[in-house]
């Protein structure tokens, strides 16, 4: 699973900068969370396209940790980006405050959909494109929030396990507090990545490379020790969450169906 890092960051940066000049638009927004993720994708943004044209919205509810804001606001001193906080405490509870008793699952979702309203709007204000911050384990677990953390115009990081991520992150010179602070979408308090999954990355990012990547049957995968609960339960989240990694099911009526037979980037020209 180890990578060159110095490689990874040319690929991902050349990636940024193409698909962006390819549409004729050159700046990004990115909302970061002062977690790992939002951080890599802000750091590559930024050698991409240069931190004058990376605007990164810090967007705090009122039961997000402190230090969230903290490790934002430390990165963004470091990258010299734009930077502005759009507290979504108000425009969260006008909703959440009319729907009854939400479960933390139901108001984490609102607000992380909240907040991607707010990222989308100011791509409008400022002509540029949201940078996404889900990497490879999450979008295959589907831990994340469709149409919310998961959505996009493109993504640097999602061909990245968070392993990998963590280890891209060192290279990239990102602050430790960041780097070492528990894994948390801080959308209750308390909340941590590994304690409501019930396993860590470390542990998972390894079934997930041998799996996906490798092509392991389950007897390979047994032999190599993994137990067969936990086998069971990440296959179960991979296919009952495939719907979140695709584009809306369009049905068949034609020929060339959008999404299934066009597709804009191979077949615009043809």
């Amino acid at each position: 699973m180890k990578l060159n890092n110095k490689y990874v960051e040319q690929i991902l940066t050349g990636f940024l900068y193409d698909e962006t000049h390819r549409i004729g638009m050159s700046k990004a927004v990115i909302g970061l969370s002062g977690g790992i993720d939002s951080a890599v994708s802000a750091v590559l943004a930024a050698r991409a396209f240069g931190p004058e044209n990376v605007h990164c919205i810090l967007m705090p509810h009122k039961v997000s940790s402190k230090e969230s804001i903290t490790h934002a606001e430390l990165l963004v001193d470091q990258l010299g980006v734009h930077s502005e906080i759009v507290d979504i405490t108000s425009m969260t509870d006008a909703y959440t405050g009319t729907n009854g008793d939400l479960s933390l699952l139901r108001k984490g979702n609102v607000m992380a959909r909240m907040r991607m309203i707010v990222l989308y709007d100011k791509s409008a204000e400022l002509n540029a494109l949201v940078i996404g911050t889900s990497n490879k384990t999450e979008l295959l677990l589907g831990y994340s929030t469709i149409f919310g953390d998961s959505a996009s115009a493109i993504n640097p990081i999602g061909d990245l396990y968070k392993t990998q991520l963590r280890d891209l992150a060192r290279h990239l010179d990102i602050p430790q507090e960041i780097i070492n602070k528990k894994p948390s979408a801080d959308l209750w308090a308390g909340q941590t990545d590994e304690g409501e999954l019930g396993f860590t990355y470390e542990e998972v990012d390894q079934y997930l490379f041998q799996k996906v990547d490798e092509r392991r049957s389950e007897d390979e995968l047994r032999k190599m020790g993994f137990d067969e609960k936990f086998m069971t339960r990440i296959d179960n989240l991979i296919k009952r969450n495939q719907f979140k990694r695709l584009p809306p099911l369009i049905a068949k009526l034609s020929a060339r169906t959008i999404n299934i037979d066009f597709r804009y980037n191979r077949d615009w020209n043809t």
